[in-house]
């Protein structure tokens, strides 16, 4: 792991208010044992979004989620205050920005990302699901921005 990569996650654990708090308190130790799990937890969801093939990190007006299969690491804030979400994209995870959709209506009427990389043979009803490549398809053709994509390189 790149040492840039664990100073970042180190300084965001240490900037939690519950560890600033606990080192205020004089409970130093206490912080730094958390702050140890944090970075190891987030080391972890790094690790993981790497093999998955449906893992992507997706940013709109609601705030930042990082889809790993069947876990979601998010937040309210922006990618840009999400140094987990950021690593992720700086690291090749697909990065899908919907900021820019304007229609929310058709957005809503999406089907998920399927979760384990499989596709319903019916994509069709409430619960469907498609591939990340497909899914990115729908997105884009509604006005949201991609980076790291994974679908294969179209000629034109």
């Amino acid at each position: 792991m790149q040492t840039g990569v664990l100073r970042v996650l180190r300084a965001t654990a240490a900037s939690w208010w519950r560890h600033k708090e606990l080192r205020r308190t004089g409970q130093t130790g206490q912080a730094l044992q958390l702050e140890r799990e944090t970075v190891l937890r987030d080391l972890g969801y790094l690790k993981q979004a790497a093999p998955l093939p449906n893992a992507h990190v997706i940013c709109g007006e609601g705030g930042t989620f990082l889809h790993l299969g069947w876990t979601t690491v998010s937040t309210f804030a922006p990618i840009e205050r999400f140094p987990l979400a950021t690593l992720a994209v700086a690291r090749g995870t697909p990065f899908i920005d919907i900021r820019p959709v304007t229609d929310v209506i058709a957005f809503a009427r999406l089907p998920r990302v399927a979760r384990d990389g499989s596709v319903d043979p019916d994509p069709c009803g409430s619960g469907r699901s498609v591939s990340l490549t497909a899914y990115i398809d729908m997105v884009e053709a509604l006005g949201a921005r991609i980076a790291n994509d994974p679908r294969p390189c179209r000629s034109t």
